[in-house]
């Protein structure tokens, strides 16, 4: 009887059409980008949003997010790479898999704060809306490291090991056959963590940039000790996995600036906060650029407490107030 996770056939990474080569672990990356699109557009028509704001803020933060997410992967991980015997073109090759998650979320944050500022949207509020689309995202993108067999843990003999082909062991565990799943144990961490973003936004109204800080904190909470499991080549520091130092930095700032968002906010009145539907409209990061929603009426899309005049009406660029019934 067998206990044991088989991993799949090496034919099964890789689709051939005629000349063209497909690998899964691109297609289980597009599978989350779409995902996430998918989930962020809903929360952000939720917050009173256009959802097609959604799709011009991603043509920045996607591509901006891969590069980064290459180059933290190849700068923590350079011997394949540049140490002996190692192919630099392979750099290249993002397909064969390797992604820095600290490289794709701090370039991939910068591209969506110029796509959001492009498309005149709050930065604050669209981190919040997409941080459960960005965890759902890294849970179907470790699917591409199941069928790449690579990044797995410790051996182990536990029920629900991960059999490794002898071709994908790393030198010095060339006699063991089964390790821990570091995959599935980060698929499941992250399903569990966008469940619970999007339980206590709704529950607590997170905003102003404090579910994207709560995502932050959710992820690198499993991602310590995760990280501590794996055996692939790193480079280390103190001991310690490069990535295990980043992740502690990483928590520690993410902590202080959650509880410093939610003390600033605390200090707005309650009666001077926007409507929950009306915040991708209210909260942007230049009162010029609150505007009501598509096919609503000026008064629902402008609450009173929208930046602009001494009574709550937006103003235009110029400073004027914009004309009634536009």
């Amino acid at each position: 009887m067998r206990t044991s996770i088989p991993s799949p056939p090496v034919e099964w990474s890789q689709i051939h059409l005629g000349p063209l080569t497909i690998h899964v672990y691109a297609l289980c990356i597009l599978a989350g980008i779409f995902a996430a699109l998918w989930l962020t557009a809903r929360r952000w028509k939720e917050r009173g949003g256009d959802p097609e704001k959604v799709m011009d803020v991603a043509f920045w933060a996607i591509p901006f997010g891969i590069v980064g997410g290459r180059l933290y992967h190849v700068i923590s991980t350079p011997g394949p790479y540049f140490g002996e015997g190692g192919d630099p073109l392979a750099a290249l090759r993002i397909w064969e898999g390797g992604l820095g998650i600290w490289g794709a979320v701090a370039l991939g944050a910068f591209g969506a704060w110029l796509g959001a500022r492009r498309a005149g949207v709050s930065f604050p509020t669209f981190a919040d809306a997409v941080a459960p689309g960005v965890l759902l995202a890294q849970a179907i993108g470790r699917l591409g490291n199941y069928f790449n067999q690579e990044l797995f843990g410790a051996p182990t003999t536990l029920p629900w090991a991960l059999e490794i082909e002898p071709a994908f062991r790393p030198e010095g565990y060339e006699q063991f056959a089964t390790f821990h799943p570091t995959f599935l144990y980060e698929m499941v961490w992250n399903l569990a963590g966008v469940a619970l973003l999007l339980w206590l936004d709704r529950k607590y109204d997170l905003r102003g940039g404090r579910t994207f800080w709560l995502y932050v904190i959710v992820y690198v909470s499993g991602r310590l000790w995760i990280e501590a499991v794996r055996i692939d080549t790193a480079v280390h520091v103190l001991g310690l996995r490069i990535n295990i130092w980043v992740s502690i930095a990483v928590l520690a700032g993410a902590i202080v600036a959650f509880i410093v968002l939610g003390r600033l906010q605390a200090r707005i009145p309650a009666e001077e906060r926007p409507d929950r539907s009306r915040l991708a409209a209210a909260e942007t990061d230049d009162p010029s650029e609150a505007t009501p929603r598509e096919g609503a009426d000026d008064d629902a899309a402008t609450p009173a407490s929208s930046p602009g005049t001494a009574d709550g009406r937006a103003q235009t660029e110029d400073g004027t107030e914009p004309d009634e019934g536009r």
